[in-house]
């Protein structure tokens, strides 16, 4: 059911809104489409210095802006924590300017009189001021931009210069980047060698000068810059610039590595990239976003710097170059073009790389991820929700990924694929919208389809999947008769969305081999008749056997449960992570992940008993195969509570207990062997969630790979 018909709902999330900051209210409605701008940003020439003593960013940007629609006012996003002193026409002539009252993302400049649509005019803003840390955020609690003693990173949305109809608008540039001379610095566009400024004075220091031409119109101008150190490789063609500290463990090859499986795969998939690919890999600190993309640019946080662990999250990264590079969304209603295909593409690269059940263990991911918060808004209304958010994740990528995932089984293999090439060779470099996919893929299935047969609703499938919200929830009941021929199911398929019509493949299992049957399924309840060789065993017929379907379950609504707790444990917020992780257990009673999970929260409030009781509990039970790391780290865990306490025989004896689990998930066994010649806690020890022997982090792995940017590392005991 769609949002608007909850109105206590609503209001709620409509007060909450109201309550929780301006900027809030700034982050949802700031970014505008391409489309409602009288103004569109075409070049930038930006020249900035960044001080990392002093936090600050101090900033000159001429832009040229094409008018849209007759008008005499500019009106760019620029950060909240920038100081605009001036603004200046090509005449050189100050104009008035303002922010907005009610959004002050938004920056107004009144033109002396109007101007014709699409005539040019050149506006320079000067302006300053800090970018620490997340305050003033556009994405309210998401550090986007950070300016700090040992670095910088400048990302596109964090708005660090002014523009306009973010993330719809595409641009050419030349950036000037003034930095501490022992900084080297990454960013889009290509690097012209830096050049030495002289130090103003003897306690400044010299400083780099670093010039970044963008000459292809995407959406350029996201720098990171610190002591990083280069390394470039190049890996069947494509070359890979690897931009990070010399402590980093990963080596720069790995990278390219996947780089270029994913860009060989996405060729195949999608078509070439128009230029020679070059990619530029930098790291971060953590704290802010777990990964960012941008042209030709893939940053990962100090956490996710591990091409081999993190080879899908480098596929999507690298997956949008194709979408939401090349092919841009036309409005913020239509960003399941490009965040929602760059996220099912992981699926597409998991499954050529590696088989078809890794690409249907990255779908089980996408169903998981949707359900968290699959009711915050219908698809085409994605306008509305804030990018780099639970609700945003959940709505846009993943529910979005299996969307395309559903069409794919809708279509039929090839002509998916057929449609993936087509719509990118015909939009690349232009903006497209939900519409136009849609109707290209009603064209490719319709010609695709043979003499006598009938080409499937996908109108009727579009406006069900991207209009609206809920997800059916497939309940069967069924009896089995004898006939002369073999045996005949006549059942009735029941779910809870009445607007609902899809074809459903069901499975029967027989005393023989087990059969496919295709049965419609339109509104809450649908009768069918079908019959089989072999007698049905009791019990034994599964909806959507082959998950094509985003469906709600027992299993998969807990595990969502579960994954939202995981995403409050994530900052800090253990007590409603806690609330979830009990909420999963209502579902599924007993789940062993959702124990374990709220035995972390305990255990990182200190509550030791609590905590101890939910690991014992994660231990009673069986986990399912991809969470059997449960049991090494659950009795990892115990041992470190009993450290705590001063129970060093009954600590070993749960170290020793993992050791005989001989499960080494997240260095499980070499954490068990660091305990048992040495007690958790002493000498200052770290949690085994936050250090491994060698001093890197390293933690029990999450259930599930939601998308969700990891902000921080959970806190040492």
């Amino acid at each position: 059911m769609d949002l608007l018909a909850k109105p206590f709902r609503l209001s709620r999330l409509l007060c909450a809104v109201v309550l929780a900051s301006p900027l809030m209210f700034a982050a949802t409605s700031a970014a505008q489409d391409v489309a409602q701008l009288p103004f569109l940003a075409q070049h930038y020439d930006v020249a900035a210095t960044i001080d990392p003593s002093n936090q600050t960013i101090s900033a000159v940007a001429k832009v040229d802006f094409r008018a849209t629609e007759v008008s005499s006012v500019v009106r760019v996003e620029l950060h909240p924590n920038l100081n605009v002193t001036e603004v200046k026409n090509a005449a050189g002539k100050a104009l008035n300017f303002d922010r907005d009252n009610l959004n002050r993302l938004l920056l107004n400049v009144n033109l002396p009189s109007a101007v014709t649509a699409n005539s040019t005019v050149s506006l320079t803003f000067t302006y300053s001021g800090p970018l620490a840390n997340e305050d003033n955020s556009p994405v309210p609690g998401v550090r986007l931009a950070s300016i700090y003693k040992d670095g910088v990173y400048l990302l596109l949305p964090a708005r660090w210069f002014p523009l306009t109809a973010y993330p719809t608008n595409r641009y050419t540039a030349t950036f000037r980047l003034t930095v501490p001379e022992t900084f080297a610095m990454a960013g889009t566009g290509k690097s012209l060698s830096p050049s030495m400024l002289p130090a103003k004075s003897a306690a400044e220091g010299a400083r780099l000068l670093y010039t970044f031409e963008c000459q292809n119109a995407a959406p350029n101008g996201s720098f990171v810059a610190g002591p990083l150190q280069l390394s470039a490789k190049q890996a069947e063609g494509v070359t890979v610039n690897v931009f990070a500290p010399r402590s980093a463990a990963a080596k720069p090859e790995d990278f390219a590595n996947s780089i270029a499986r994913s860009v060989n795969v996405f060729s195949d998939l999608f078509g070439a990239l128009p230029a020679e690919p070059e990619f530029t890999v930098v790291q971060i600190p953590d704290g802010g976003l777990r990964e960012f993309s941008g042209p030709g640019l893939i940053v990962l946080s100090q956490r996710a710097w591990d091409p081999k662990i993190n080879d899908r999250v480098i596929a999507r990264l690298v997956a949008s170059q194709w979408w939401g590079n090349q092919v841009l969304p036309a409005t913020r209603g239509n960003v399941w073009i490009s965040d929602g295909l760059a996220r099912y593409s992981e699926a597409l690269y998991a499954e050529q790389n590696a088989g078809n059940e890794a690409g249907l263990r990255a779908v089980d991911d996408f169903a998981v991820g949707a359900l968290m918060n699959e009711e915050a808004s219908p698809i085409s209304q994605a306008g509305r929700l804030v990018p780099f958010t639970s609700d945003y994740r959940s709505v846009v990528m993943n529910k979005g990924a299996m969307m395309f995932h559903m069409l794919r089984a809708q279509m039929g293999e090839m002509p998916f694929k057929s449609l993936l090439h087509n719509f990118y060779a015909r939009y690349a470099g232009k903006n497209a919208t939900n519409a136009e996919f849609e109707q290209m893929a009603i064209q490719q299935t319709q010609a695709a389809v043979k003499p006598g047969q009938e080409a499937p609703n996908l109108a009727g499938f579009f406006a069900q999947w991207l209009n609206s919200t809920g997800v059916p929830d497939f309940k069967v009941e069924y009896v089995v008769y004898r006939t002369p021929k073999g045996f005949r199911v006549v059942g009735k398929i029941s779910q809870p969305l009445d607007t609902f019509s899809m074809p459903v493949q069901i499975r029967i299992e027989t005393e023989g081999n087990p059969e496919i049957k295709t049965v419609d399924v339109t509104g809450t309840e649908s009768t069918f008749t079908v019959e089989t060789f072999g007698r049905p065993k009791p019990g034994g017929i599964k909806i959507d056997p082959n998950n094509v379907v985003l469906k709600g379950n027992a299993s998969l609504r807990a595990r969502a449960a579960i994954a939202r707790g995981e995403e409050l444990a994530e900052t800090g917020q253990y007590y409603p992570a806690i609330q979830q992780y009990q909420k999963a257990l209502s579902i599924q009673p007993g789940r062993p992940l959702a124990n374990f999970r709220m035995g972390e929260a305990f255990f990182y409030q200190k509550n030791y008993q609590a905590a101890a009781n939910a690991f014992r509990e994660s231990l009673q039970s069986v986990p399912e195969p991809s969470e059997k790391w449960t049991e090494v780290w659950g009795h990892l865990y115990l041992g470190m509570i009993f450290d705590l306490l001063g129970q060093r025989e009954r600590a070993v004896n749960e170290y020793s207990k993992a050791k005989q689990t001989n499960d080494n998930t997240g260095n499980a066994q070499q954490t068990a062997d660091r305990y048992i010649k040495k007690p958790y806690g002493e000498g200052g020890a770290q949690a085994a969630s936050t250090a491994k022997p060698n001093g890197e982090a390293t933690q029990p792995p999450p259930a599930a790979d939601d998308g969700r940017p990891h902000l921080n590392k959970r806190p040492q005991p």
